[in-house]
């Protein structure tokens, strides 16, 4: 028996459903792609203690973005990536970041990687907050004349205002004339020096002795005793927290008990845990000190260690800044209602609403003229480094503490 022919109603259904399935499919419902956000720094390496801790942060704060339904009905997504401090790796990550298309990038920790890497996202029109990285010029790089836009921001302690207050804690407070500088080599530490000196020759001081060292030195007591015998009262230092640690270290194999004052990376982990009981006393300017001051930073360092697991934060300043950093950029997102680059530099610039970090409470961080979020006036103190942790040398001041 042949089989029975399809009726003519089951043959037009079936064209029908043919017609209407490409329909079908187009309607049904898509998960919104992510607004993806480049996030670079040393996670591994000397550096890593700084890198790991602003990373953290912001993940942190992206967490907590996406939990609230994220921004303009999107989730953020981070692309992270470890330069490893490596000038040419950073280059390399920030090229390809721009080529991802990324809406914005928040790290950076080394102020070389900073100044290799940093261009593409100018030249591309890509927002760039940095986080960590200190050197003065990291916002200036690309300022007018030459430049009609300037895309570089920044949420941490420039050099200027850390050496300006290293200077006047040696000097005005401590009442010390007779200074030495010791550095790294690299463009943080050259940098830092070159600031250092400048604020010196405003109180009316050179410094007695000029060391450096690099990366990786193990052993200082040869520039720690040339600077001794130039009758140094005080070192001023800067370097990355290992170095800084052998510096401490010589200076108790030499038994000599000249004051540590350097800049912010004094208190690394790495510095306090590798130089142990010679690290106590060092001081050095900070925009977050990981005490519980105030009900959003105990709220902060508690949901941090619970995400990281750890049992401290590496260094509390770079976490507290990556953090903050992410909350600014949702906050131009939002104010934008877009996620194009020229649109969230002009939010940035001109932020409306009031933006709650735990560093500070920010209002209208940036302007036009302006890429720097953190103002001497208003946020960094003096920590000290006291029984194995950082701790405030000269109590606790809440002006503009969320």
């Amino acid at each position: 028996m042949l089989p029975a022919l399809p009726s003519r109603l089951s043959l037009f259904l079936a064209a029908a459903i043919a017609l209407l399935a490409p329909a079908w499919a187009q309607a049904a419902p898509q998960a919104p792609l992510p607004i993806r956000i480049g996030v670079y720094g040393p996670f591994t390496g000397g550096s890593s203690p700084m890198g790991l801790s602003m990373r953290d942060g912001i993940r942190l704060a992206t967490a907590e973005i996406n939990a609230g339904g994220g921004l303009l009905g999107r989730p953020l997504q981070l692309v992270e990536r470890d330069d490893e401090a490596n000038n040419q790796r950073g280059s390399r990550i920030a090229q390809e970041l721009v080529q991802m298309k990324v809406t914005a990038a928040v790290g950076i920790v080394n102020t070389g990687v900073a100044l290799a890497s940093q261009h593409y996202f100018q030249d591309a029109r890509i927002p760039v907050l940095t986080a960590v990285a200190t050197g003065s010029i990291i916002t200036k790089q690309f300022l007018q004349p030459h430049y009609a836009e300037n895309y570089v921001f920044r949420v941490s302690n420039s050099d200027a205002i850390q050496a300006a207050m290293i200077v006047e804690e040696a000097v005005e407070r401590r009442r010390f004339k007779r200074l030495a500088i010791i550095h790294d080599t690299t463009n943080y530490g050259q940098l830092g020096r070159e600031d250092l000196e400048k604020a010196l020759t405003a109180k009316g001081l050179k410094p007695v002795s000029i060391e450096h060292f690099n990366l990786g030195e193990i052993d200082l007591t040869r520039q720690l005793q040339r600077a001794r015998d130039a009758g140094a009262e005080a070192i001023l230092a800067y370097g990355i927290g290992p170095e800084l640690a052998a510096l401490a270290n010589g200076r108790a194999k030499l038994h000599w008990e000249a004051p540590l004052i350097g800049g912010w990376t004094l208190s690394m982990s790495s510095f306090i845990d590798n130089a142990g009981p010679n690290a106590e006393g060092a001081r050095m300017p900070l925009t977050f000190i990981d005490e519980g001051t105030s009900l959003k930073r105990r709220q902060f360092l508690d949901a941090y260690l619970k995400a990281s697991g750890a049992p401290r934060i590496p260094v509390p300043s770079a976490a507290a800044q990556g953090y903050d950093a992410m909350l600014l950029l949702a906050a131009a997102i939002r104010q934008a209602g877009s996620t194009d680059g020229p649109r969230l530099k002009a939010a940035l610039e001109n932020l409306r609403d009031k933006v709650e970090g735990v560093v500070q409470i920010y209002e209208r961080p940036f302007s036009p003229n302006d890429h720097e979020a953190i103002d001497r006036l208003d946020t960094p103190v003096m920590g000290e480094v006291r029984g194995g942790r950082v701790v405030h040398a000269y109590g606790v001041r809440l002006r503009h503490v969320p």
